[in-house]
C-alpha cells in the first residue's frame, strides 16, 4: 500500500528542547526538522516523521510484514508483555516498532527501514527481526540499495533468547545484500545500542551517525557498573565515532536526505556491471593522448630534477585532483577498528560520467595541512581504510583510481604495534586480485612499500614529474654512500623517473604535464590526468572479470622477469 508519512501534529505551540530546555516554537521546530536552532539538539523522531524527511513526497509504500508471536514467553514482571505492546501500540499508532517498504529519495529508489524509538524503545524482537529480514529480501529481489535508519536500545528482553537470534537472523540478511553486489547505508540515531549495533546497524557498507546520536555497544551506566571506568568526554557521541574510525560520516539531519540521495546515484544499480566489461559507460577518447604519454617517457630528465619537482609544495594533491577531475566525490572515513588516517583519502565519485571508487594520499600544500595529513604519511588505518573502499568497490562492481604521493608509510612505534607491514601486505594482495579495473596514478612521490599499497593493479601511470623508488634517494646515499648529500647520484642510479620505469616494465605510461610542471597549472594537469585514467578504464572495463585478472597476474609475474631494462 502507499502511504505518505507524515510529522505527528500537537495542539502545543510551545515545546521544550530535550537537550537545552528552552521553550521552542512548535512549528518552527517542525519546519526546522525537529532541531532545535537555539542549541542544535536533534530531538528524537517517531518512524513516519523520519520517513516524511528522508523520502519523496508520496513515494513510501509499506510492506505487509508477516506476523509473528507476540509473547512467546508468556513474559510478565510488572506488567504482561502483551499489556506491554498494546501500550506501545496506542502511544506511536504503530503495530511495532519498526516500518520497512520501498522509497524514493531524490527520485532513486530504495528499499528504505526505519525504527521507531518511542515503541518499547526501539528494543528488537522477532518482529524487528522480520522487518530486516523482509527489507533484505526485497532489496535483493528488486534489485534495490538498502538504507536503514536505526534507534534502539538492544533487544527486546520479553522475548529471551528468540529476541537475541534475531541478531544472526538480521545480519545474515545484511550479508544477503551485500554479496547480491547492492548497496546498504545505516544511518545511526540517537540512541542506537546493544544488539541492534552489534548486528545490522553495523554491516552497512556506508555508515552514517546522525549529529549528536550516541551510539555504542554497552551503554553507560552497564560500563560503569560492570567494569568501573572514568569514561572519556563525548564517549560513544557521533564525533567520538568518527574520530575512531567507526563511521563513515557524521552529518546534521538537514544534509541526510542529499547525502543519501548522492550515495543512491553514484551506486544505482546498472550504472556499472557486476563483472567489468558488458555494456561500461562510454567516455570520451582524447586523440593522441597514448602518443603523448609515449613521448614524454623519452624526455631524459635529469633525475634528481625530477625528485625535487614531484616535492614542489604547491603541486596538486588528490583532494586537487578530485576537485578538478573529478565529480560529486563523496568522502568515506575509518577503518572500522581504529581511527580515521588524513593521510589517506578514499571515497566515491564520478569520471567522465563512470561512478568510481577513489583512493590517494593526501599531503598538503602548506605547514599547518601538512602536520594534519601527517606529511602524507599513512598509519596502518589508513591501509585499513583503503583496504575497506577496494572490498567496497568489487562488490558494487565499481572501478578504481588511485591517487599515488607519499614519502612512504608512517616508520613510528605507534604504527608498528598496530600491524603496519600486514596492513600494507593485505592491501597489495587485496588489490591484485580485485574483480574490477584498478588505474594508479603517480601525481607526487612513489615512496617504497607505503606508495606500492595503492599502486598495485591493471595500470601504473606517472605524472612527467614524478617519481616511483624502492627507498628515497636521501636514505640511498646515507646507506650506500655514507653521506644523504650524495642524494642525486643515489637518484640516478636507482632509476626512479617515469621515463626508466617505462623502460624498466614498471610503469605503463607517462601523463604529460603543463610546461612547468603540474604545480604552474593545476586545472590543465587535472585535465590529463582524467583523459589518461578515463582512457585506461575505456580499455580495461571491455575485459571480463577471469580476463581481468589474468592479465593482471601476468603483468605483475613479468616484472622483474626480463620484461624490460635499461
Amino acid at each position: 500500500m502507499t502511504t505518505t508519512a507524515t510529522p505527528p501534529t500537537t495542539g502545543t505551540e510551545w515545546v521544550k528542547c530535550t537537550g537545552c530546555a528552552r521553550p521552542l516554537y512548535r512549528r518552527r521546530l517542525v519546519r526546522d526538522l525537529e532541531v532545535c536552532h537555539e542549541c542544535g539538539h536533534h530531538q528524537r523522531l517517531s518512524a513516519r516523521a523520519r520517513i516524511a524527511q528522508l523520502a519523496d513526497p508520496g513515494s513510501f509504500e509499506e510492506f505487509a510484514l508477516a506476523p509473528v508471536p507476540h509473547d512467546p514467553l508468556g513474559f510478565s514482571d510488572t506488567a504482561p508483555y502483551p499489556d506491554r505492546l498494546e501500550r506501545a501500540r496506542r502511544a506511536t499508532g504503530e503495530q511495532e516498532g519498526t516500518v520497512t517498504g520501498t522509497a524514493r529519495i531524490e527520485g532513486e529508489p530504495l528499499v528504505l527501514l526505519v525504527m521507531d524509538f518511542g515503541f518499547l524503545g526501539g528494543s528488537m524482537g522477532c518482529a524487528t527481526g522480520e522487518a530486516v529480514a523482509t527489507a533484505a529480501d526485497e532489496a535483493v529481489r528488486r534489485r534495490l540499495p538498502l538504507v536503514l535508519v536505526t534507534a534502539s536500545g538492544g533487544a527486546r528482553m520479553q522475548e529471551g533468547a528468540l529476541a537475541l537470534l534475531q541478531m544472526a537472523k538480521t545480519s545474515q540478511a545484511l550479508a544477503l545484500v551485500t554479496e547480491a553486489g547492492l548497496l546498504t547505508v545505516g544511518v545511526l540515531t540517537d540512541p542506537t545500542f546493544g544488539g541492534v549495533t552489534a548486528s545490522f546497524a553495523s554491516l552497512g557498507q556506508v555508515l552514517i551517525a546522525e549529529t549528536g546520536a550516541s551510539v555504542g555497544f554497552a551503554g553507560k551506566r552497564v560500563i560503569q557498573q560492570t567494569v568501573p571506568q572514568e569514561l572519556p568526554e563525548g564517549f560513544q557521541q557521533a564525533e567520538y565515532l568518527m574520530a575512531h574510525g567507526l563511521v563513515d560520516r557524521v552529518e546534521g539531519r538537514e544534509r541526510l536526505r542529499p547525502l543519501l540521495g548522492r550515495l543512491l546515484r553514484l551506486h544505482r544499480p546498472g550504472a556499472v556491471p557486476a563483472v567489468p566489461g558488458a555494456g561500461c559507460i562510454p567516455a570520451p577518447r582524447v586523440p593522441g593522448t597514448t602518443a603523448a604519454r609515449r613521448a614524454a617517457a623519452t624526455s631524459g630528465r635529469d633525475a634528481w630534477d625530477v625528485v625535487r619537482a614531484a616535492r614542489h609544495p604547491d603541486r596538486p594533491t588528490t583532494l586537487d585532483y578530485l576537485d578538478l577531475a573529478f565529480d560529486d566525490f563523496v568522502e568515506l572515513h575509518g577503518d572500522r577498528a581504529h581511527a580515521d588516517d588524513p593521510a589517506i583519502v578514499a571515497g566515491v565519485a564520478s569520471l567522465a560520467g563512470r561512478p568510481v571508487v577513489v583512493l590517494g594520499h593526501q599531503k598538503g600544500h602548506d605547514t599547518r595541512e601538512l602536520v594534519a595529513r601527517n606529511f602524507g604519511m599513512p598509519h596502518p588505518e589508513g591501509y585499513r581504510k583503503a583496504l575497506r573502499l577496494l572490498e567496497h568497490a568489487e562488490r558494487c562492481g565499481m572501478p578504481v583510481v588511485t591517487l599515488v604521493d607519499t614519502p612512504g608509510a608512517y616508520p613510528g612505534v605507534a604504527a608498528e604495534e598496530r600491524g603496519q607491514s600486514i596492513a600494507i601486505a593485505q592491501a597489495i594482495a587485496r588489490s591484485s586480485r580485485l574483480r574490477v579495473p584498478v588505474v594508479s596514478v603517480v601525481t607526487g612521490e612513489g615512496g617504497s612499500g607505503g606508495a606500492l599499497a595503492l599502486a598495485t593493479g591493471d595500470r601504473l601511470l606517472m605524472l612527467e614529474n614524478t617519481f616511483f623508488s624502492v627507498i628515497s634517494p636521501e636514505g640511498c646515499a646515507a646507506i650506500l654512500w655514507r653521506d644523504a648529500q650524495e642524494a642525486p647520484q643515489a637518484a640516478r642510479a636507482l632509476r626512479v623517473t617515469a621515463a626508466d620505469l617505462v623502460h624498466l616494465g614498471v610503469a605503463d605510461g607517462v601523463v604529460p604535464e603543463p610546461a612547468g610542471g603540474a604545480h604552474v597549472d593545476p586545472e590543465a594537469a587535472a585535465g590529463l590526468v582524467a583523459r589518461a585514467v578515463t582512457e585506461a578504464l575505456d580499455e580495461l572495463c571491455a575485459v571480463d572479470a577471469p580476463e581481468l585478472l589474468r592479465l593482471r597476474s601476468a603483468r605483475l609475474r613479468g616484472i622483474g622477469a626480463g620484461r624490460g631494462s635499461l
